[in-house]
């Protein structure tokens, strides 16, 4: 009798869902589920886009293409659930779908990734090959540069299956409704906007500031907790139910795997990126910063590296040539040394130059606080070898007393030292290249004119202006934007082993300019062992036609990105 009593009260269950009666607890049941998907897709655009950036260099324009390709693709997913004929079905199979892809899709392209760069290395000890007749080119570069695109693969299939989200909830709706729901997609899109924000709000507050594999793989946890309360709550109206369910069981271990191991998993496959032996790896809410080892023997120390999102920032065995010359010829022709403001530099070597010149305050902006804490006080976790081996190579200088540390976007962090009515002797500014548009503002004659506000009259000013032989149009473009600012400017180029070519450009606000301030200089100042007054004289000497395009070059007027497009241009086709 009792066994009759509950299969009277499943098919009076069963009976009820199928005479079309949507209660209460299931609509916002259906609601809820739409608003969290909502917030995992805005993440997994956030997460891909991001890690694209990584990848490309180029993190504005990413964002900015994943976004795009998801859209297009959500659009057409719409379109395809149109051929999915059991809704309850189709949408468990989904939501098990988006979860395996999302969790997974960082994780494969990283292994592909890494893949592709060591193919030459097993290739070449396979045959025999020398370490300098490494393969290269045809298939193997294609691989690898079509690796880098991954992302917007992965983006493209996870948009076609997000879009067919809204469809098959606004089908679960109406097939348990006894009459057309009149304001059945208004409701799903209002749940789904407020998800979204949601979600973009847990991205910025939270998920920046984690491992991007972990985040993937949380972000994932909620698809497949969506799909465990649906296919407990709709149990009898999906088809091979059972199987379903073993599915997400056996998702949920490859999510607690990829939770625990995936952030090691993933590091080790980005590994593969370098040369030199990865010792320490750490994402900051803003980079990916990587520090690599390389031994030499013979007693020489070993050679250490910081990589930023995969570019070479330094090398210990010649950044003392690069910041020299960044440092040494602003600081002899500034008529004083007293104030000293440095724009970028968070890793303390350009910093280690100018206190030579004993200055009474230096003012540090940078805005990555946790890469400078690395080299302030390095983390516990960091191998001591490498501390100490940072601690050495800055001489402990971001420690000195005299140094304020500000922590702030250069562009807005500027504002503030002018209202403070701030004034330097010497300004260095030691930024990145305009590899993204996020930069090239930093470039812009609008920056420079703040920074004329913050200079005495006799100051001297010194911009890191990338390679005159690589991009000699960008080169010669942050010349002609400094002029433009109002500024009398020279640019002067150094050799630097691992970067190769390099340029700076030096201005002043009155008086000589700075080349004609230090051709009267005989002797350096402070005491450098690479660095001599002959070698500052000679790095101001560029080949005969190297300006002869000069006038038709374009400064880099703040919005027009134009700096930003000469830097695109020349890298590409170097490459």
């Amino acid at each position: 009798m009792q066994t009759d009593s509950n299969s009277a009260t499943t098919t009076a269950q069963n009976q009820t869902i199928e005479s079309g009666k949507l209660g209460w607890f299931d609509d916002v049941l259906l609601l809820g589920i739409m608003a969290v998907l909502a917030g995992c897709g805005l993440i997994y655009e956030y997460l891909l886009s991001h890690y694209a950036g990584r990848i490309l260099g180029a993190l504005e324009a990413a964002i900015y293409t994943m976004i795009g390709l998801m859209i297009v693709s959500m659009g057409l997913g719409a379109f395809a659930a149109r051929k999915i004929r059991c809704a309850f079905t189709g949408f468990a199979v989904l939501e098990l779908c988006v979860a395996l892809c999302g969790s997974l899709a960082i994780l494969i392209t990283a292994a592909v990734i890494g893949f592709g760069q060591q193919l030459p290395l097993i290739i070449a000890n396979t045959l025999g090959l020398p370490a300098d007749q490494l393969p290269d080119g045809g298939f193997i570069g294609t691989l690898q540069k079509l690796s880098e695109y991954l992302p917007y693969v992965w983006g493209i299939l996870l948009g076609l299956m997000i879009g067919m989200e809204i469809p098959l909830i606004a089908r679960v709706r109406q097939a348990m409704s006894e009459a057309h729901l009149m304001h059945n997609a208004g409701t799903i899109y209002g749940a789904d906007y407020i998800g979204a924000g949601i979600g973009a709000a847990i991205w910025v507050f939270f998920m920046l500031a984690i491992d991007i594999q972990l985040a993937a793989a949380l972000t994932a946890s909620f698809n497949l907790l969506a799909g465990f309360i649906f296919i407990w709550r709709f149990w009898h109206q999906i088809r091979h139910v059972k199987l379903l369910l073993v599915g997400h069981f056996i998702a949920t271990g490859i999510l607690v795997l990829l939770a625990l191991h995936g952030p090691q998993w993933e590091q080790n496959f980005n590994n593969l990126l370098y040369k030199d032996k990865v010792v320490y790896a750490k994402a900051t809410r803003f980079q990916q910063l990587t520090f690599t080892e390389r031994l030499r023997g013979n007693g020489l120390a070993p050679v250490h590296s910081l990589y930023i999102n995969g570019r070479l920032q330094f090398s210990s065995s010649d950044e003392h040539i690069y910041h020299s010359f960044l440092v040494h010829p602003t600081m002899a022709a500034s008529a004083r040394h007293d104030k000293v403001l440095i724009i970028g530099g968070g890793d303390g070597l350009g910093l280690t130059q100018v206190l030579q010149w004993q200055p009474k305050q230096v003012t540090l902006m940078d805005l990555d606080e946790e890469l400078v804490a690395l080299f302030k006080q390095p983390s516990s976790d960091m191998p001591e070898d490498l501390s100490r081996a940072l601690l050495q190579l800055n001489q402990n200088s971001l420690n000195d007393q005299r140094v304020n540390i500000m922590y702030d976007d250069a562009f807005n962090g500027v504002d503030k030292l002018l209202a403070k009515e701030q004034k330097f002797d010497t300004i260095i500014v030691d930024l990145p290249d305009p590899s993204h548009p996020d930069l090239n503002k930093l470039y812009s004659d609008a920056f420079y004119l703040k920074l004329k506000e913050l200079m005495s009259n006799d100051a001297a000013l010194t911009i890191q202006s990338t390679s005159p032989y690589h991009a000699p149009n960008a080169f010669i473009s942050v010349a002609n934007t400094l002029e433009l600012a109002g500024f009398d400017v020279d640019q002067y180029h150094h050799n630097v082993p691992s970067f190769g070519e390099w340029g700076w450009s030096i201005a002043t606000l009155s008086g000589k300019s700075g080349r004609s301030r230090l051709e009267s200089m005989q002797q350096l100042p402070v005491d450098d062992p690479w660095l001599t007054p002959g070698l500052i004289h000679a790095a101001f000497e560029f080949p005969g036609n190297f300006y002869q395009n000069k006038s038709q070059i374009k400064p880099n007027v703040l919005g027009s990105s134009q700096l930003y497009q000469y830097h695109q241009q020349a890298w590409l086709e170097n490459q």
